[in-house]
């Protein structure tokens, strides 16, 4: 009941009486006090009047699942979705629900982790109320050596997402950055669990950066935000929805078979191509120039001599990124 006593506010300008909320929603008027003070204590500012009733002042910069689904049309990304306070790692707490049997298309975001992951095992700085932290189940049927572009199409969806909502020339730093400029924005983390021949479940974690003003010492010249780079506010909840509808787009081709013309696009806002790159590998430093990008994912490097050799794990340096 609260969330359509929120519901019915958000849709008056004025205000709005206690008896006509009671009657519509077939409750005392003390129920729908009870409702409206649950959503002060959750932050939002109601205005009361004695005669009048209530009014919303101003809502709070929280993530709502309800806002989030509102007008957001999905087949995949999505269906279900929750929204935490806080959680060890949204990758952590969807690996616990696929285990427990939790159906495709589940996304839990959180508006705090406590212990958000990058790759290679490095912490994600996850500020509670400015980025968006969240984690998306797949259940596809295909064998495992398969699923690795499944971050190229998460890094795609979200880069399309920030440019069509922001207009910032987002580009994606291969495999699961995005980057504004030289600076990152976004970072991907795809877990998954397999048998032999068949993928279980796959864990897509993303975490944006939406509204931080600003970056420890350690992160100010490699991190930037959204807020940051267009110099406002962004409304996270509209955001995420974009970002998922956009996700939801490319799962969709990426479960029914990634042909060139998907991967294309991806190269095309691909900043790491034609560009000098180095990577480690057992030990031994590969530079050369970025070329392609293969069918499974592999970035392909025309070295010195000009040979070509596919990197496939580890980090990558891009000359002139961080």
């Amino acid at each position: 009941m609260k969330n359509t006593v929120l519901s019915m506010l958000e849709q008056s300008e004025d205000f709005v009486s206690g008896e006509y909320l009671s009657n519509v929603l077939g409750v005392s008027r003390t129920a729908v006090w009870k409702s409206i003070k649950k959503l002060r204590e959750e932050g939002y500012e109601i205005k009361s009047v004695t005669n009048r009733g209530y009014m919303l002042v101003k809502k709070p910069d929280l993530l709502s699942a309800e806002e989030i689904s509102d007008g957001l049309d999905v087949s995949f990304v999505g269906k279900q979705i929750e929204v935490l306070k806080t959680v060890d790692s949204t990758n952590n707490e969807i690996k616990r629900r696929a285990a427990a049997g939790a159906e495709s298309g589940l996304l839990i975001a959180a508006e705090r982790q406590t212990g958000g992951k990058g790759r290679i095992g490095r912490i994600w700085q996850s500020d509670e109320g400015k980025g968006v932290y969240f984690t998306f189940l797949l259940r596809p049927d295909m064998p495992p050596n398969e699923v690795a572009e499944i971050t190229l199409a998460a890094g795609y969806g979200v880069c399309a997402a920030v440019r069509e909502y922001t207009g910032l020339d987002a580009r994606i730093k291969w495999p699961n950055d995005i980057v504004v400029g030289s600076r990152k924005l976004c970072g991907i983390l795809t877990e998954m669990t397999a048998q032999i021949e068949k993928v279980e479940y796959v864990a897509v974690g993303i975490g944006i950066n939406v509204n931080h003003k600003e970056f420890s010492e350690e992160l100010k010249d490699k991190a930037t935000s959204l807020y940051i780079e267009t110099g406002h506010g962004i409304n996270r909840n509209d955001f995420l929805r974009a970002v998922i509808s956009e996700l939801d787009k490319v799962a969709e081709q990426f479960l029914k078979g990634f042909t060139e013309e998907h991967r294309s696009k991806f190269k095309e806002l691909c900043v790491t191509l034609n560009r000098k790159v180095t990577s480690v590998r057992g030990g031994k430093t590969i530079e050369g120039i970025a070329v392609d990008i293969t069918d499974e994912g592999d970035l392909i490097v025309r070295d010195s001599s000009g040979s070509l050799i596919n990197i496939n794990s580890g980090e990558v340096v891009v000359q002139g990124i961080y």
